[in-house]
């Protein structure tokens, strides 16, 4: 069997090139085992990476054999059917003489399929592939300590990290061609008065101009040699400034009914939306903030642990909870300095009069400033007037709100990749 061997020098961090292209190879076999992981478990283990199997019938590689051709003519010890001469007919099915894989054996465990475990960014890139944020923008400056360095041009002060060697060799050369020239414009003249009287008849020659010229000629020569070849005045230096950047900030929203209506079962599979929500959110935005609101007949601003684990009794007004979130949109985060959206899960139940109320609060106030509104309502029955209503707004901004049903646990990866797939893809 010969095996061909790649012995070329790789570049620092050679595995993770050659990982990167494995998993680029194998696509579709690792996508596919990534949708069966996010939903076989909890959203919650989202931030752990992930093991994944691939058939070994899908990743095996070709090799080349020596098959047994030519003639043969040796005789095994112990053989009693055949002598030295005879002919034997060519086994068929190809030249390799090695048991292959598919063998049966009472011995031991064969190799099924290869398994190897992916890195919690590796795996959150195949949960979040093809998936896109709708009117991802980047706003207007807001904080001035997000800067970045970017060049200004050449400084004659800086540290040697940073010297030009280009532009400083640049200003040595200037520099030694100012300083030498006058040096060997008089060095010529000396030489050529030095011939001069040289050729002279011994009668006419000055000896004493003779030695004066050769001391001159001496000292200018040492003038040009004590030229330095580089000096600090020539040293030159990349100059960096810091350049305000634009904040790519966002805010998400996550408003949930805890009225009775709602069971701990409904706020778990809300809970696990949010956080494929906000994980979403957070590899495409440098900084996002969570607001949670929670909602019966009134609402409230809450931390994390009340607004999953809380429940109340009593009817349910979901306008309360988008008007709290719109004032707080007008008092802490200007559309001009923040990508906004919305997250609200419910199970559909609402005042009767105060659907209306809701649509006309999202037409006036919130759609127009929002990046984007998803709704999902957790229940296996019929829609209610409020489904109704959002179907209006759905209607006014299509491809900036979306609402679907979740019925179960199972359901809220396929609905998430749908409220989030790639514009050209719908």
């Amino acid at each position: 069997m010969t095996y061909f061997i790649d012995r070329r020098a790789n570049a620092k961090h050679k595995s993770a090139v050659n990982r990167q292209r494995f998993l680029d190879r194998y696509r579709t076999h690792i996508k596919r085992s990534v949708e069966e992981a996010v939903n076989r478990r909890s959203i919650t283990d989202m931030e752990r990476g992930e093991k994944v199997s691939i058939p070994s019938r899908d990743i095996s590689e070709p090799v080349f054999q020596h098959g047994q051709g030519g003639q043969r003519t040796i005789v095994a010890p112990g053989n009693k059917e055949f002598v030295e001469g005879d002919r034997l007919r060519r086994p068929g099915g190809g030249g390799g003489g090695g048991a292959g894989e598919g063998n049966a054996s009472n011995q031991g465990e064969g190799m099924d399929e290869f398994a190897f475990s992916l890195t919690r960014e590796e795996f959150l890139d195949f949960v979040f592939d093809g998936l896109e944020l709708p009117h991802l923008e980047r706003k207007q400056l807001m904080d001035l300590e997000e800067v970045r360095p970017v060049r200004a041009g050449i400084s004659r002060d800086g540290v040697p990290a940073r010297i030009n060697i280009v532009r400083s060799m640049r200003e040595a050369q200037a520099r030694r061609i100012a300083m030498r020239a006058p040096i060997r414009r008089a060095l010529r003249e000396a030489q050529e008065a030095l011939e001069a009287e040289e050729r002279k008849d011994a009668v006419l020659r000055n000896p004493a101009r003779i030695n004066e010229l050769k001391a001159e000629i001496e000292r200018l020569e040492k003038r040009l040699e004590a030229v330095p070849f580089i000096d600090t005045y020539d040293l030159r230096y990349n100059n960096l400034t810091n350049q305000p950047q634009p904040s790519n900030k966002a805010v998400m929203f996550c408003i949930m009914d805890v009225s009775g209506s709602m069971t701990q079962a409904h706020k778990d599979i809300g809970k696990r939306f949010f956080l494929l929500l906000y994980l979403f959110l957070e590899r495409n935005y440098e900084k996002v903030e969570l607001v949670f609101v929670r909602h019966h007949t009134a609402a409230k601003e809450v931390d994390e642990e009340e607004f999953f684990y809380s429940r109340e009794t009593g009817g349910t007004i979901v306008s309360s909870a988008l008007t709290l979130v719109d004032e707080i949109i007008t008092d802490r985060y200007p559309p001009g300095q923040w990508n906004l959206y919305v997250a609200q899960a419910s199970d559909g139940d609402n005042w009767d009069d105060d659907s209306t109320t809701c649509r006309d609060l999202l037409l006036k106030s919130l759609m127009p400033r929002l990046q984007y509104f998803t709704y999902v309502e957790i229940t296996p029955h019929a829609h209610q007037a409020l489904w109704e209503e959002y179907e209006t707004v759905a209607a006014r901004f299509p491809s900036r709100f979306a609402m679907r049903q979740i019925v179960e646990g199972n359901d809220i990866y396929p609905v998430f990749r749908e409220l989030f797939r790639r514009r050209e893809e719908a």
